[in-house]
């Protein structure tokens, strides 16, 4: 019973450590809180346009060897093409991430060819813009295999190897989606909200499990403006530039922040809405203008189709 409680009084002390730490963090400057992450291999999925080639990019520009997968090869060697340009190192794949076992050959392709993987951003994702009763099985299918499950198929494959090396980090590109259901994005915003909960558990395993060199973070951005949702408007809110999105996301994994919300005003939002009524969150909604973003949705202008 003693070692019960003590425990007790220990977790309550760090509770407050931890919320007092993370107070403090947010007054020192970036540029004190990044780590060097140069000549690790960062693999990126969906890289060959759009958030995903950017953030390839970036991480080459910071001196990582970059592993881009995307199912569409030319743009894919469009980016591996890009960063050899800027004299990086970076090795391209076509992967379809709908397919489990297409995804471990890969996998194992590229502990091959290039080594243990220590930084994984899992960006890929596809978008129907469909109300549920107009969406397909199939489309609803490819939704959670790219968007979510492509996820565990990624994990399982390099997460082996980072808890060996007790080095590691694993991105998630989610969405402010997976926190608010959307108007015709039903099958979108449940796999959104399927990615968040995804890192925050993975998250807390690997927290219990003791493994603490395994870093996770979960980025949620607005609206972006990419090929992905081509021709969404909003009212209140700007869509967001990719570049930005791409910039906060590596910006995110140089300082080991669990949870990026884009813009990060955001953030009040979604504390508001565990205390709104049902239906005075559906007013706020429409305030918004989220139940107009998707009427000028022009479908998936991507490489997908």
């Amino acid at each position: 019973m003693l070692t019960i409680i003590l425990e007790t009084i220990y977790n309550l002390i760090m509770l407050f450590y931890y919320i007092g730490e993370a107070f403090v963090m947010k007054f020192i400057p970036t540029k004190f809180r990044t780590k060097d992450i140069s000549g690790q291999v960062a693999l990126v999925t969906g890289a060959g346009g759009g958030i995903g080639r950017l953030i390839a990019l970036g991480l080459s520009n910071l001196g990582c060897v970059v592993v881009c997968w995307d199912i569409a090869k030319q743009a894919n060697e469009e980016t591996a093409r890009l960063i050899k340009l800027s004299k990086g190192q970076v090795f391209a794949y076509q992967v379809d991430l709908t397919k489990r076992e297409d995804i471990y050959r890969a996998a194992e392709r590229v502990k091959k060819d290039v080594g243990k993987v220590t930084i994984l951003v899992n960006n890929a994702g596809v978008v129907t813009g469909k109300a549920i009763l107009e969406c397909s099985d199939e489309l609803i299918q490819r939704t959670f295999d790219v968007n979510i499950l492509a996820h565990f198929w990624t994990v399982k494959s390099f997460l082996p190897d980072m808890i060996m090396q007790d080095q590691g980090h694993i991105v998630t590109i989610a969405s402010l989606a997976g926190f608010s259901g959307c108007n015709r994005m039903v099958d979108y915003c449940a796999s959104k909200f399927a990615a968040v909960g995804f890192d925050e558990s993975l998250r807390t395993e690997l927290a219990v499990e003791g493994r603490k060199g395994v870093k996770t973070t979960v980025i949620c951005p607005f609206f972006v403006k990419t090929p992905l949702f081509a021709g969404i408007k909003s009212k209140v809110l700007p869509v967001l530039e990719p570049e930005t999105v791409a910039n906060e996301t590596i910006t995110a994994i140089l300082t080991e922040e669990p949870m990026c919300l884009i813009p990060s005003r955001l953030s009040v939002l979604i504390a508001l809405k565990s205390l709104l009524p049902i239906k005075a969150l559906i007013s706020s909604y429409k305030a918004f203008g989220l139940d107009e973003t998707m009427n000028a949705f022009e479908g998936p202008k991507t490489k997908y189709n």
